[in-house]
């Protein structure tokens, strides 16, 4: 059985509710029918329900609910929180009910206030448009100072990894970390993998260089992200800078980094900035024809999960399973 397999039937065992605020895309509909056939989690769908109607025509929503926000008699509650929350930021009543009328921001603060267990959306909003409300509605864990992101890459015949399965982070947050957010990166990224990948993590921090192979400011990042992580998670295996061939392959470790317990080994791999995640998971998902999901946002208090803009239905269903399991780990 394959690690989605088994994500998708974890959150099966959970009973969660996720909203997904982008109701009258195509995509969305039918993910929502999948979702609630295999009994993966309880869905809400946001939008229009004339619209979601129209196009559900040929699909089955039995067991969707379908909320238009709009009207919604949590409304006047939900921007009364909001101009709490954001009041020293200025917020007014005024503002924080046009502000509301966005399904994102609905949607976000229905987590907030426990209406629904986690949150799905981007397969028609950029990320920061999904992130935004997140950002300032749940915010960050109490243990991590930075909200990144990460995808769980399940590889076709291939003995990397844990059996075929790595974790890529950062892929779609921050595009240039400090030291100390990598460092964060590196932890949320291993937990990731432990919690919803279910193994138990090798974390390898990549760099241009291996072991001294290289001096640059760059380099520096990732040796002082490296030990900070050890401090921050000592039960988990980190190491850095280490190239991406001496973090995969044994017989090219034992030549670059000899001695050390991640190189040849590793299951999690850290980018150093967002260019090098994103290239690397996009390269990795289209010439080995490799399983992206994601990316999975880590280190937010609740969860609230964004897609690709290039996701199909099957992909949302599987980032819905992972923010179930996702909210079962942060209550």
């Amino acid at each position: 059985m394959g690690v989605l397999q088994q994500i998708r039937e974890r959150a099966a065992k959970l009973g969660k509710t996720i909203v997904l605020p982008e109701g009258e895309e195509q995509r969305v509909i039918d993910a929502a029918s999948m979702i609630t056939r295999e009994g993966i989690a309880k869905v809400i769908l946001l939008g229009d329900p004339g619209a979601i109607a129209e196009k559900a025509a040929n699909v089955d929503l039995t067991g969707v609910e379908i909320l238009d926000h709009l009207h919604s008699d949590k409304m006047e509650t939900y921007v009364e929180k909001f101009t709490e929350l954001r009041k020293s930021k200025g917020m007014t009543p005024e503002k924080a009910a046009e502000i509301m009328k966005s399904p994102l921001y609905f949607g976000v603060m229905m987590v907030k206030m426990g209406d629904a267990d986690g949150m799905t959306a981007g397969s028609v909003n950029a990320t920061g448009d999904v992130l935004r409300p997140a950002f300032q509605i749940i915010k960050t864990a109490p243990d991590i100072p930075v909200v990144s992101s990460c995808f769980v890459m399940e590889l076709p015949d291939t003995n990397y990894g844990a059996n075929g399965v790595l974790v890529f982070g950062d892929c779609g947050v921050n595009p240039d970390p400090t030291a100390e957010q990598l460092a964060a990166i590196a932890v949320s990224t291993a937990r990731t993998a432990k919690t919803i990948a279910g193994y138990e993590p090798i974390v390898a921090l990549l760099s241009f260089s291996s072991k001294g192979s290289a001096e640059n400011e760059r380099v520096d990042k990732v040796r002082e992200a490296t030990r900070m992580a050890q401090q921050l998670a000592p039960q988990y295996l980190f190491d850095g800078e280490l190239q991406a061939d001496a973090a995969l392959v044994e017989s090219v470790a034992r030549s670059k980094a000899p001695g050390s317990k991640v190189a040849g080994r590793a299951n999690v791999l850290v980018f150093p900035d967002l260019d090098s995640g994103n290239i690397g998971y996009k390269l990795v998902q289209r010439l080995a024809n490799a399983q992206a999901v994601g990316p999975v946002c880590q280190g937010l208090a609740k969860p609230v999960n964004d897609l690709s803009r290039g996701c199909n239905a099957r992909d949302i269903v599987n980032v819905v399973a992972i923010t179930a399991i996702q909210s079962e780990l942060t209550e």
